[in-house]
């Protein structure tokens, strides 16, 4: 009994003493500049902007390779975001990457026409569709960022766009009226 705790304290200080030089040795620095970037982002990954999703973006405009007009999701308040953050001025948004929506969406599959095929699940960067192979899926909406990534692979079209319901969760209050505005209207 004694032979086997003595093992096992053995064991465990080994452990620990190769997991203690494997953090400093492997440590990985995260640049803070990309931490920001990449907060100010949608985290749809969506791959609109031509990168495989919000942090390899984040780590190309950071390291000035991308611009900062390339996330349709984002859109216009975004792209003013990112240029606050990197001293630069705000541009309109690139029309090769996409457009602004008005209206976020999400997607829902028609239960009666899916055959299961999960090629909707494989297209789905953010794994918001739950199914299994030849049984019907479904999206699961709270997660769904609305990407339309999994529309194109979809061979029965049982996939349709549906705007994004106000509820409490998604409720944006509308802007005030303009003080200016109002004043030139009261002028007139």
């Amino acid at each position: 009994m004694l032979a086997a705790i003595i093992a096992l304290s053995i064991m465990a200080a080994v452990f620990g003493l190769l997991l203690g030089y494997a953090a400093v040795r492997f440590k990985v620095d995260s640049d803070p500049l990309v931490d920001k970037i990449d907060a100010l982002l949608p985290q749809t990954q969506c791959g609109q902007c031509t990168y495989p999703g919000c942090r390899p973006y984040a780590e190309a405009i950071a390291r000035g390779e991308a611009d900062i007009n390339q996330c349709p999701p984002g859109g216009e308040a975004t792209i003013i975001a990112l240029a606050d953050l990197l001293g630069r001025d705000p541009k309109p948004l690139n029309p090769e990457n996409g457009v602004e929506e008005d209206v976020k969406t999400v997607v829902e599959i028609d239960e009666q026409l899916c055959i299961g095929c999960t090629l909707c699940i494989q297209a789905c960067p953010v794994d918001a569709i739950l199914g299994a192979p030849k049984q019907m899926h479904t999206v699961i909406r709270d997660e769904c960022t609305g990407c339309d990534l999994c529309i194109p692979p979809c061979p029965v079209d049982c996939i349709n766009i549906v705007p994004l319901e106000p509820d409490l969760k998604h409720w944006k209050w509308p802007p005030p009226p303009d003080p200016l505005e109002t004043l030139e209207e009261e002028a007139s």
